[in-house]
């Protein structure tokens, strides 16, 4: 068969794939409109602990972890350092000084940086660790009503998220295991809102992509999440995810760990949850706002991440299928969204061979391109309008509808515009991710913030790196624990919190000494030192005890 005569094979398949996607939009979109308010609940009846993974996070972790407390007044706060190399860490010591619902855990080489799920279970292994020497044989009861939640180093949580997360058809369902609330940028320069209010980036190009992933995550995410909500497959995102603790207990007990190894690790835990017979919903009333990405190549990356993250995930397919937990409608939809990058891959050689062939077609016609046009080929413009930008122009007018009421109706209409174009680095980003796993490679340069509150140099002086003496400036050594006075150690809460170190770990790094730096958590006042005196390091004999009650934690 010549390539002509593959011809119109090529433009069915493609039409079948534009009708296909058609009818996905329609489907998301009609239920969305249409979605009714979250019922309030009451966060009394709740525990919350909030996680927040940071590296190098000096610009924004001052503001992030003190509007959480301010906002969320009775909320743990629990900030993982993984390593950083910048003033990080002495930031958050500072603020876990002047606060006892500020917790610390420092995690060092060899198991820092290991990724974000590496940091998030550190973080869970602490909550754990102090709420079980907090309620004893309690916990296990207890656990049930302990939310955790993930919160990014630059992330704004609404004032009101507890109260809508508590509410009867989220976590007041006893069967709701996680949920994940909606997604917004923050740097908008929107004043008087504190969800939009970082500045905006000054290049009018910058502005437009930030608006674009806020008109992403506002309409298209949140409405495939409102459908997903309706057949029960909800998933996780990596910002604003929260999680009942006993069902990361249980996750843990049958896979190591809640969180694992794939760069999509939010998308991961969402199936673990659903494995587990419990279900995930998803919350649009309140928000949690976070950067936008304002250079195309940084949103690129961002999403090439998100892809192979989503083609290591595919691995789940036979698990999902198989499972009694999960309903055949959520079942479909998992394995629809796990082939998205794989289907983006097709359709983008099948979109890309049907214009070659059009070209063709028209070149080769009597009189031209005009000739080809006049004669019928007219016919593909509203083709083109109905199944090519139409799906993806429309989430425009929907931004102003459901998200932003002042933007205006032309506005609206260019954003959506504006959207069907930037729809297309996607297709960039699956190709590059294919690249990427056709040569093993998943490691990730971490994308500047935006926001520059504590620039380098501005920083106050308690902050400040000192110089080495070849110039380079070197990362704040962590305070040994001397400094912690016995009053902060009579004090109920934990506040710095050593990671466990592994094998060949070098326990005299950042000036702490060997002996106060042997094991998290028992060197510090959650391991019984009530009477005010300084930890000691046990003898072997205590350190045996202590291993084997860490090996029975792990069992449990």
């Amino acid at each position: 068969m010549s390539p002509l005569e593959l011809g119109p094979w090529v433009d069915v398949l493609a039409l079948a794939l534009c009708i296909t996607f058609l009818g996905y939009v329609l489907a998301i979109l009609l239920p969305f409109m249409r979605q009714e308010p979250t019922a309030p609940g009451d966060p009394g009846t709740m525990e919350w602990h909030l996680l927040v993974p940071c590296l190098d996070e000096e610009a924004v972790v001052h503001r992030t972890v003190t509007r959480l407390r301010q906002m969320h007044p009775t909320a743990h706060v629990w900030a993982i350092d993984d390593d950083s190399g910048d003033s990080t860490l002495a930031i958050l010591e500072g603020l876990a000084e002047a606060d006892p619902l500020v917790h610390v855990i420092l995690r060092t080489a060899p198991e820092a940086r290991l990724g974000k799920g590496a940091a998030l279970n550190a973080g869970w292994r602490e909550v754990r660790r102090y709420l079980r020497s907090a309620h004893g044989p309690a916990y296990r009861r207890l656990r049930e009503r302990v939310i955790v939640g993930v919160i990014d180093a630059d992330g704004v949580l609404a004032p009101d998220a507890f109260v809508a997360l508590s509410g009867p058809s989220m976590f007041g369902d006893p069967a709701v295991g996680a949920a994940q609330v909606q997604v917004r940028m923050v740097n908008r320069g929107v004043d008087g809102r504190i969800d939009a209010s970082d500045p905006a980036p000054a290049a009018r190009l910058r502005r437009l992509l930030v608006t674009l992933q806020d008109l992403e995550f506002r309409t298209v995410i949140a409405a495939m999440q409102h459908l997903r909500h309706t057949i029960g497959s909800v998933g996780m995102g990596g910002n604003g995810q929260f999680t009942r603790l006993s069902v990361l207990d249980e996750i843990a007990q049958d896979h190591g760990t809640p969180w694992h190894g794939a760069l999509l690790e939010d998308f991961e835990l969402g199936l673990h949850v659903l494995l587990t017979g419990r279900r995930n919903e998803y919350c649009n009333d309140v928000w949690v706002a976070q950067e936008g990405l304002p250079s195309i190549r940084s949103l690129v990356r961002q999403r090439t991440r998100w892809a192979q993250g989503g083609m290591q995930c595919l691995r789940y397919l036979g698990t999902v299928l198989r499972s009694r937990r999960i309903t055949t409608p959520a079942a479909l939809e998992i394995c629809y969204f796990l082939l998205i990058p794989w289907t983006q891959l097709v359709g983008s050689v099948v979109y890309t061979a049907a214009w070659a062939f059009v070209l063709s077609y028209a070149l080769s016609s009597t009189g031209g391109v005009a000739g080809w046009f006049a004669g019928g080929a007219w016919g593909l413009i509203p083709l083109i309008l109905v199944f090519g930008i139409g799906p993806l122009a429309l989430w425009g007018p929907v931004y102003r509808l459901k998200a932003e009421p002042g933007t205006g109706r032309v506005q609206a209409l260019l954003l959506g515009l504006a959207y069907w174009l930037y729809s297309y680095l996607m297709i960039i980003s699956v190709w590059r991710a294919l690249v990427r796993m056709a040569r093993s490679r998943s490691d990730w340069v971490k994308t500047a913030r935006v926001y520059q509150g504590f620039r380098a140099g501005t920083l106050p002086s308690q902050y400040q790196s000192q110089p080495t003496s070849a110039g380079v400036p070197a990362r704040k050594p962590a305070a040994p624990l001397t400094h912690l006075t016995k009053e902060r150690h009579d004090h109920p809460e934990n506040q710095i919190h050593r990671a466990t170190p592994g094998a060949g770990h070098d326990r005299r790094r950042r000036g702490v000494r060997a002996g106060r730096h042997w094991r998290h958590g028992f060197a510090l006042r959650d391991a019984g030192q009530r009477d005010g005196s300084l930890p000691q390091r046990p003898g072997p004999r205590a350190r045996g005890r202590h291993r084997d009650r860490g090996r029975r934690e792990r069992r449990e």
